[in-house]
């Protein structure tokens, strides 16, 4: 769903939040797998479209350097998940062979923060133009997504500030993602990432031109979820769904590129917390059966999937 009213605009870029809610919120509730196309933030808020361009420059120049170079700062040499991984060290299906992308994950960059999952971001050591604009990039789009949960609050009839005290450490890990194109004979067990939902509250994606991300609809169809220049794309994650029990459900998705050309996006994984205990009955539901530590999922997740 497009943002497209003049006036929605305006009240989101002046700190407003209720003329959006009416228009973008009611079709999730019950639909299922959905993709919001945020034109309007995209667009206007923190002129995050023209950082990422410039985030895309230095990726582009990254993923070119020679593969040594590279895992020099491989995710494995950390604790936390941050860093490069190679074509293939990741399998998001369990059922395929390997995720034909790789990938630069960076979190917060706060040196007095060693906590587990958190700690310093490893950086490339011969691209001295790299950190700062992928960094200004990752700082906008956090606080976007707070802005979001501000929207999300209001939605679920709890006060805008709801997820404040919950997100002042949040678990937001940004990717620079790049995606080879697949030629000639494809083993479809391999392909640009597997089928799967996310893990956090909710995903903020900006993908280039090229046709590749498919989305799982409630007739348990892939539809393509076509890039519209100038927009992102917010999918909601495990965290989220667990959360409202199912008011707002995760976006089973994948990629696939056959284009012949390479891809690049960037998304950012967008929880809460990683001390904050998910419980539904906050939302005046039944509670979950289970109660999650966020920074425990979060850990088991990626080492499955890493």
């Amino acid at each position: 769903m497009a943002i497209t009213n003049p006036d929605h605009v305006n009240a989101f870029t002046n700190g407003g939040t209720g003329g959006v809610i009416t228009q973008v919120l009611p079709p999730w509730h019950g639909f299922g797998k959905f993709i919001l196309v945020l034109v309007a933030l995209s667009c206007i808020q923190n002129n995050i479209v023209a950082k990422v361009e410039k985030a895309i420059d230095q990726a582009k120049q990254f993923f070119d350097e020679p593969l040594d170079r590279k895992m020099q700062i491989d995710i494995h040499k950390t604790a936390n998940f941050k860093g490069y991984c190679a074509l293939l060290g990741e399998n998001a299906d369990p059922e395929n062979r390997g995720d034909m992308h790789e990938a630069f994950n960076i979190g917060p960059e706060n040196p007095n923060d060693t906590g587990t999952m958190r700690g310093l971001n490893q950086w490339p050591i011969d691209l001295p133009g790299f950190k700062a604009p992928v960094l200004d990039l990752y700082n906008s789009l956090v606080d976007l997504g707070k802005v979001i949960f501000h929207l999300f609050a209001l939605a679920l009839d709890l006060p805008e500030d709801f997820f404040d005290d919950k997100t002042k450490n949040a678990a937001a890990v940004m990717r620079l993602l790049h995606y080879p194109p697949q030629t000639g004979i494809v083993d479809d067990r391999v392909v640009g990432i597997g089928a799967h939902t996310d893990y956090e509250c909710f995903t903020i994606l900006w993908q280039d031109e090229v046709p590749a991300l498919q989305v799982l609809n409630t007739a348990n169809q892939w539809i393509d979820a076509k890039p519209i220049p100038g927009t992102l794309v917010l999918n909601i994650g495990d965290q989220f769904a667990r959360w409202t029990n199912d008011i707002f459900k995760s976006t089973r998705h994948r990629v696939i590129n056959r284009s012949g050309v390479r891809r690049y996006s960037v998304p950012l994984f967008f929880g809460t917390d990683y001390d904050v205990k998910l419980e539904a009955s906050c939302f005046q539901l039944q509670p979950l059966t289970r109660l999650l530590k966020i920074m425990l999922y979060l850990l088991n997740s990626l080492t499955i999937r890493f």
